[in-house]
């Protein structure tokens, strides 16, 4: 009897990849893997080029091979016996990276009176799985009022459903109203002037 085929590994719309036995040590890439877990992989691979470290340029690199296996290297379904369709590189999400330990090389450091200090040089081994899922949402910016919506929004509300006429008559009827209101004003102040002018000769004659 054959061996029964292996199962697929993940789902049909995730895809991964894989670094085994890089000169980094296990801590360094967590340190950089953590930043970059549950992002989308166009905005991790932006994050990553400003982190000015050994273990983000390989990290962009395997995101970078995931990326390529979702268009190209398919796996064959079970049913049709046919590659799977390529998944949306723009929809693809970070949903399961890790970073597993690899070998040490061990090495000495001669010290004095005989003696060596042990040094480990580790190892180790980036797993990234992405998974296509919907589309990024975008942010939608707040446009300005121009001008003119400014100004009617300060004008006096005219009905909608009024005609056009009326509309013309409300809005002489209310540049009537603001000259009634600008005229009232300059009555006051003639008033005022009077009176403070008659104020001023009566003083003037008792003083006299």
């Amino acid at each position: 009897m054959g061996k029964s085929k292996t199962p697929l590994a993940y789902k049909s719309n995730q895809t991964s990849a894989t670094a085994k036995y890089l000169r980094v040590p296990p801590r360094k890439a967590r340190l950089v893997m953590d930043a970059i877990r549950g992002k989308y992989a166009s905005e991790a691979l932006a994050m990553l080029k400003f982190v000015p470290n050994f273990a983000a340029r390989k990290i962009e690199d395997v995101i970078q091979s995931a990326m390529a296996n979702a268009e190209n290297g398919r796996p064959y379904s079970e049913e049709s016996g046919k590659p799977l369709p390529a998944l949306v590189t723009d929809n693809l999400k970070l949903v399961r990276c890790f970073v597993d330990e690899g070998p040490r090389i061990k090495r000495l450091q001669p010290r004095a009176q005989g003696r060596a200090y042990r040094i480990l040089k580790r190892m180790c081994h980036i797993t990234v799985v992405l998974e296509e899922v919907d589309p990024k949402p975008r942010k939608t910016r707040r446009q300005a009022p121009s001008r003119r919506a400014r100004t009617q929004a300060t004008a006096p509300a005219v009905k909608a459903s009024a005609t056009p006429v009326e509309q013309k008559l409300a809005t002489k009827e209310n540049e009537a109203a603001t000259l009634n209101a600008q005229l009232e004003n300059e009555d006051k102040l003639e008033q005022v002037s009077a009176e403070v002018t008659e104020t001023n000769s009566s003083e003037e004659t008792k003083s006299e």
